[in-house]
């Protein structure tokens, strides 16, 4: 009888991984998923559509201009790679509260081998990731094996790593990094050939990547998109590339760090989209107890979960100080908030099993064009802080209220 159990909860979740009505990786876009509520990027787009709009009228034109988008975006930078953390944590149904400490106390770490030891830029970028791997598996070891709250662990984490980026910085309140390979990290453009090449290398390695998989779909005799709007869909993906890298070479150029920052997105969706530990962490977050009936080892996807999500901490630490040029003792106070504000806002579920990598994008985009439009019109940051505050609150009341209206999938 336990062994028909384990069989019953095995086929529910391959089930749940294979069915496109509950799997957010795999779900077509049509319009009864629309009615079910289900509407996607849809919302976030519609956003940030009008938050542009607003902008570029108040602002007379400003807020649209290259050199304002371009500082746009690598603002964003840092929020979107840690926002990726966020995703993963949440898609597990936890939350990680130390993300922004952890960031601030690994590029403390790299900050000091560089400035005191005289290490060069990559062993001291090294030691960042080895430190905030280490965080990652101390956490995971109190949340997936001793089984403590992960709120509770990350909260005290959060101060603890507080206390430790004091310790390495000792009597400073700021170290600077001189190392030229460092500082070159955020700041640098891309030459025109690589700035025009490789997004479009990737946008057609994306495009074969999409037609392979119709054309096995078709040979499996399973429901696909129509050739017409799989053709559109790619040439919107195109024509989106050439516009947005054709107003970053209006100005200097495509940015690195801009790039650095896609192509983690970019890994993530990949690995959580086309391989087994991308499956299984969905499976985890929608049902932790069927995910573990069915053999996926929950604790080891916790484990690795925290770890990947600390280390992704660190490289955000990294980019923040090669764009400020030095770590200081003080955290951002609004850098936690936006992170996980830019994965909710996006779509991702605060409880997890739900949502997709590209919502750091879409919710990175948001929240710093509200940043970045209300800078423009000079307001003051309690203004900021207000506005992003009810744009978080609208977010996850829009998710509370998906939830309500799917009962059946629980999410």
């Amino acid at each position: 009888m336990k062994t028909n159990t384990r069989e019953d909860d095995r086929s529910a979740v391959n089930a749940e991984m294979s069915d496109p009505k509950s799997n957010p990786t795999r779900s077509s876009f049509n319009l009864r998923s629309l009615m079910r509520g289900d509407l996607g990027f849809i919302p976030v787009i519609v956003t940030l559509a009008l938050i542009t709009l607003y902008f570029q009228l108040t602002t007379g034109g400003v807020f649209l201009q290259a050199r304002n988008l371009t500082n746009l975006t690598q603002q964003i930078v840092v929020i979107s790679i840690l926002s990726t953390a966020a995703v993963l944590v949440l898609l597990l149904g936890e939350i990680d509260l130390s993300l922004a400490a952890v960031a601030q106390a690994c590029a403390a770490v790299m900050a000091t081998v560089s400035v005191y030891q005289n290490w060069g830029a990559v062993p001291s970028i090294l030691a960042a990731l080895v430190v905030g791997a280490l965080i990652g598996l101390v956490n995971g070891f109190f949340i997936a094996i001793l089984r403590v709250p992960s709120f509770i662990v990350t909260l005290a984490g959060s101060i603890g790593y507080a206390g430790f980026l004091l310790l390495v910085l000792g009597r400073q309140t700021t170290l600077i990094v001189r190392d030229p390979a460092i500082r070159a990290l955020a700041p640098t453009y891309l030459s025109p050939i690589i700035g025009w090449g490789l997004p479009i290398v990737v946008a057609a390695l994306y495009a074969i990547g999409v037609w392979y998989e119709r054309q096995r779909r078709v040979k499996a005799g399973l429901p696909v998109k129509r050739s017409t709007t799989l053709i559109a869909q790619i040439a919107g993906i195109f024509a989106g590339i050439f516009l947005i890298v054709f107003l970053f070479q209006t100005y200097q150029g495509v940015p690195q760090a801009v790039m650095i920052s896609l192509g983690i997105v970019l890994a993530f969706w990949l690995i959580l989209r086309k391989t087994p530990f991308g499956r299984h962490l969905y499976a985890v977050g929608g049902n932790e107890e069927a995910a573990r009936r069915a053999g996926i080892n929950v604790i080891a996807m916790k484990m690795a979960v925290f770890t990947l999500a600390s280390t992704l901490a660190a490289v955000a630490g990294i980019m923040l100080t090669s764009r400020s040029t030095a770590v200081a003792t003080q955290i951002s106070a609004t850098l936690l908030l936006n992170a996980i504000a830019a994965a909710v806002i996006g779509g991702v579920s605060l409880f997890g099993g739900r949502g997709s990598v590209w919502a750091v994008i879409l919710g990175a985009l948001v929240i710093g064009s509200l940043d970045n439009g209300l800078d423009l019109l000079n307001q003051d940051q309690s203004i900021k802080n207000i506005v992003q505050g009810a744009v978080l609150v609208l977010a996850v009341t829009a998710d509370a209220l998906v939830r309500r209206a799917n009962p059946v999938r629980g999410k």
